[in-house]
């Protein structure tokens, strides 16, 4: 069974992998067993990895941005809108 993740509107890069001829020939018969494209299925094997890797830093990224955490400069606290502001 495959599972898919999905991505909230993430451009995509073109990139050159060498594989096995094997791998690739699995690859591309497991994608097209489970509806996919064997580019969504190494994109979705990548997020897996990485997810597992940097968790907590995401979880924690994800977390200040929630809570608008204000830029420090020096003394001052510049909220995102007054940093941002022309």
């Amino acid at each position: 069974m495959c599972t898919s993740v999905t991505l909230v509107h993430m451009a995509n890069r073109n990139v050159t992998l060498s594989l096995p001829e094997e791998v690739f020939r699995r690859a591309k018969v497991f994608a097209a067993e489970h509806d996919t494209s064997v580019s969504a299925l190494v994109a979705d094997l990548l997020m897996s990895r990485v997810d597992v890797e940097y968790d907590g830093v995401w979880a924690a990224e994800e977390r200040l941005m929630r809570e608008g955490v204000g830029l420090r400069v020096g003394d001052a606290a510049l909220t995102r809108d007054e940093a941002h502001a022309r």
